[in-house]
């Protein structure tokens, strides 16, 4: 199981339906690749989690970094892992903007962040967390 995060900034802001099309057309393409993960979109930026076998998985990496819609694609972590972690997950996606989160109990500001910010390239594995935090809550 090959697993790649990478964030990006939008070219232009997504519309609410540009982002329903864009997420019909990847959960089509990937489950035929055999690809699941999860995708995040906060502000005109994206935090993507892909998973499956490591050729599909680079290969859409590679198609993403030709998309015109992206710009500024950092790939924060590429390994050989484990485990599926979202195995049930033809592509889960959450929009963040306009959340609530400041009456979370234990608020950070960390989702205040840009996606592309240091903090997520100085530790990658910060990213993970923040997706898999995501997976056990969205359930």
């Amino acid at each position: 199981m090959y697993l790649l995060i990478y964030v990006s900034s939008a070219v232009e802001l997504f519309s609410d339906e540009e982002l329903e099309r864009l997420l019909v057309k990847s959960r089509q393409n990937n489950a035929a690749s055999g690809i699941t993960g999860m995708l995040l979109y906060k502000g005109g930026n994206f935090m993507q989690l892909l998973e499956g076998p490591k050729v599909a998985v680079l290969a859409l990496a590679e198609k993403i970094q030709c998309d015109r819609r992206h710009k500024g694609i950092i790939f924060l972590l590429k390994e050989e892992h484990t485990v599926r972690e979202f195995d049930q997950w033809a592509m889960g996606f959450k929009r963040l903007d306009g959340e609530p989160f400041h009456d979370l109990p234990g608020y950070s500001d960390f989702l205040e962040l840009p996606f592309t910010s240091d903090q997520y390239q100085s530790t990658p594995s910060t990213a993970l967390k923040l997706l898999l935090q995501f997976k056990k809550n969205m359930r």
